[in-house]
């Protein structure tokens, strides 16, 4: 039986964080076929004191294109 990834995803801590905004969770999820990264960054609600992840998605697509046009620019 094959593990159906379609519509989750997995973090892990971040062991190469050099800075604070370097997220402290890092990993990929599938939604609807599409995968994207995920990043998590520890916070805490100024109001209550609660501690919460706060989430940012990025389509692996996006950023591989990302990558390859700014292997491609001519530095002036």
């Amino acid at each position: 039986m094959e593990y159906d990834n379609n519509n989750s995803g997995v973090l892990f801590r971040n062991a190469k964080k050099e800075n604070e905004k370097q997220p402290d969770y890092t990993g990929s999820v599938d939604i609807e076929g599409t995968e994207y990264w995920l990043s998590g960054w520890k916070r805490t609600a100024k109001g209550s004191g609660n501690t919460f992840i706060s989430i940012k998605l990025q389509d692996k697509n996006e950023s591989n294109e990302q990558k390859q046009e700014n292997k491609e620019e001519i530095p002036f």
